[in-house]
């Protein structure tokens, strides 16, 4: 089973030679079973992200460098999915803020247990988390937020640590319109709203303080995508969608 780890990068070329290898000797130890690739999504950098990138992808084997000319995390994840063959695709941030242990049980739940959406948790029972007081109040408000809109079963819709089946890649993906930071909470809102097994995993998450995300901006964007989703609902724009 062919399984695609895309790692989404603007403006890393500190962080990229050590959390490639670190990624790459874990996935070599721990998921053996799957024919596994690693894909750096560069979209748009402008320091030294793409020749480190490319450096890493001469010395090691199963790792690969895609380059998109504009910004936008979900731009990236969407054409790395889709242009992919692979059963699996995921994708987690490049600081390795999810610990890697959770990423095992996540993509079995999608290859063997009949599950389409794997997807980290910091707010479930067994999660265990360290950011700031307002980074933890936001992020609470937040998910308070799409289930009193959706009336949701997932717990924490923003972590960057995800994965999905291809029939998810096919069906779902070109109707996710976000191509930023709300990608993460319209795919899951859609899947689980559709019929969609989604899988929710605990995780250990330590914030990284050398973030991209611009918390306000992003929180107000959200907001505007969940009223756009909702809009979308009502119209029967996803009806042609359930599993």
């Amino acid at each position: 089973m062919k399984l695609l780890v895309t790692i989404p990068v603007y403006n890393e070329e500190k962080a990229l030679p050590v959390s490639i290898p670190t990624l790459h000797a874990f996935l070599s130890e721990q998921m053996a079973e799957y024919d596994w690739m690693i894909e750096i999504a560069d979209n748009a950098s402008i320091d030294r992200t793409p020749e480190v990138s490319r450096e890493l992808a001469a010395r090691y084997d199963r790792v690969r460098y895609l380059r998109l000319e504009q910004k936008g995390r979900g731009r990236a994840l969407k054409k790395s999915w889709t242009e992919s063959d692979a059963d699996i695709v995921s994708y987690m941030d490049v600081d390795l803020s999810t610990n890697l242990d959770s990423f095992p049980p996540m993509v079995h739940a999608l290859a063997h247990e009949d599950y389409d959406i794997g997807t980290g948790s910091r707010l479930m029972k067994g999660a265990n988390t360290e950011r700031s007081v307002k980074r933890e109040f936001i992020s609470r408000s937040y998910n308070l937020m799409v289930k009193a809109m959706f009336f949701t079963r997932f717990s924490d819709a923003q972590c960057g640590f995800k994965a999905v089946t291809r029939r998810v890649v096919d069906v779902l993906i070109p109707h996710v319109e976000d191509n930023v930071w709300f990608f993460d909470s319209e795919l899951l809102i859609i899947g689980e709203k559709s019929g969609y097994r989604i899988y929710d995993v605990p995780v250990k998450w330590i914030e990284d303080l050398d973030t991209r995300v611009k918390i306000v901006k992003t929180a107000i964007d959200d907001i505007k995508g969940l009223l756009r989703v909702r809009g979308n609902f009502w119209s029967g724009r996803y009806k042609g969608l359930k599993k």
